[in-house]
């Protein structure tokens, strides 16, 4: 049986979910900020947007697999509502809302929810410091990830349904963070409570440098400069740490080039995540998980409301006969995936539908012991489809 990390997925649903996020997969158009006169504040611009959808699942079953969750039903997505300064010397975003939208192929949806984070319905709430005339801008508070190409609002991604890659990611944390961007170069460093753990220890970067308008390299990593151990607030009670101890005691790299020719983007990525032995937290040996992808979107025309986005997978993980934990899916998974989603938007408005198919080209850990899909918990493929709607501003 699969060993499911809900409220994990949870966390996945919001990494890099931040709506200013730089390297958000775009394929639409995204929330068109509201101009407002913040008096002593100066300008402000205000934005957000509420989607939902409709699900259809080929496989489920009551212990593994999305468990409770029924073949086919519908789901708010997401809510959420941003108010953000983005001039001057003192800045500021404030992120609230539900956030939901954003479903990893191979687990089922998630209800939208406001407790995913300790901080509640707060998703994004941070001061950048912006110096005149210096390349450099500082921030903290809640901020997103940094980690990888996918973002947790699932109107920023060519598809709804996300990617193994972005399943294990860090998502929003506390801490503080620097930026800095001269010409083609755009850096930024983070340090804070990595997958909101509560333990202060965890680094992470991405860099981004653009070779012309059509072309952009973007290397980015994370580590924990501490042992987090047993001391994360959710651990045997929440999210993080107590669904795989991997998740907040690991290192990752990974990197993504952006190239557009025309009505076409196309975005290859790739990431290696490893968590070294570490008995005490129930990792006997060291433990690893790769991924890659193709990402793609393409519309019809400049000024066609339809498009089409679309990606394809494959990722692997191996643990330990004595750990037995899964990265994604169940203990050593091997798989492919792939996901097509065609789109239309008329200004505020969309609607997509999504569909995507998982296979399991391994389903058995060190122990033989088999997992998946369908009534029986061992099924190697699973089917998702969604009818998605929304309404930005």
């Amino acid at each position: 049986m699969i060993n499911m990390r809900r409220q994990f997925l949870g966390l996945g649903f919001v990494a890099a979910s931040s709506l200013l996020a730089l390297h958000a997969a775009n394929a639409m158009s995204g929330p068109t900020s509201i101009q407002l006169d913040g008096g002593p504040l100066g300008p402000l611009q205000l934005s957000g947007g509420v989607d939902g959808y409709g699900y259809y699942l080929s496989q489920t079953n009551s212990n593994g697999y999305a468990p409770g969750v029924k073949s086919n039903g519908a789901e708010v997505a997401n809510a959420l509502i941003e108010l953000q300064k983005t001039d001057g010397q003192l800045q500021f975003t404030i992120e609230i809302g539900s956030n939901g939208g954003a479903t990893t192929l191979g687990y089922g949806p998630g209800q939208t929810s406001i407790t995913t984070f300790t901080t509640g319905p707060l998703y994004a709430g941070y001061i950048t410091i912006a110096p005149t005339g210096s390349p450099f801008t500082f921030s903290a508070g809640q901020i997103g990830s940094l980690e990888g190409w996918e973002s947790g609002i699932d109107w920023n991604n060519a598809v709804q349904l996300t990617t193994a890659i972005f399943e294990v990611q860090n998502s929003q944390s506390r801490g503080v963070s620097a930026n800095y961007t001269s010409g083609p170069v755009n850096a930024t460093v983070t340090f804070g409570d990595g997958y909101d753990s509560g333990v202060f220890n965890f680094l992470q970067f991405l860099v981004t440098y653009t070779i012309n308008p059509t072309n952009a390299a973007s290397i980015y990593g994370a580590a924990n400069l501490g042992r987090t151990g047993l001391n994360t607030y959710a651990y045997g009670g929440g999210n993080t740490a107590g669904y795989g101890a991997e998740y907040v005691n690991s290192d990752m790299i990974g990197g993504f080039y952006s190239y557009t020719m025309g009505n076409l983007s196309l975005v290859p990525e790739v990431q290696y995540q490893y968590a070294k032995e570490d008995a005490a937290i129930g990792i006997s040996k060291g433990t690893y998980n790769a991924a890659a992808a193709l990402f793609g979107d393409y519309s019809l025309s400049s000024t066609s409301p339809y498009s089409v986005g679309a990606w394809i997978e494959g990722f692997t993980s191996h643990t330990s006969a004595a750990d037995e934990t899964a990265w994604f899916v169940g203990p050593d998974a091997t798989g492919i995936g792939a996901a097509v989603a065609p789109t239309w938007q008329y200004k505020d408005l969309f609607a997509r539908a999504n569909a995507g198919y998982i296979y399991l080209t391994r389903n058995k850990g060190t122990d033989n012991t088999s997992y998946g899909y369908g009534n029986n918990g061992t099924g190697r493929g699973d089917f998702v489809g969604t009818l998605e709607a929304g309404l930005l501003f």
